[in-house]
């Protein structure tokens, strides 16, 4: 996703500003593609 030093927000952050994430999580369905709650578990889980 990004640089390995990075932290998981920052990596985050800027996938919500390239508009590959959404700002909230819906929670309406189990899982979402563009769940920003995901993508901070993915960033930690690389980091």
């Amino acid at each position: 996703m990004g640089k390995d030093s990075a932290e998981p927000q920052a990596v985050v952050r800027k996938l919500i500003k390239a508009g590959k994430v959404k700002k909230k999580c819906c929670r309406s369905k189990s899982r979402c593609k563009k769940c920003p709650v995901l993508a901070l578990k993915k960033a930690k889980a690389a980091a």
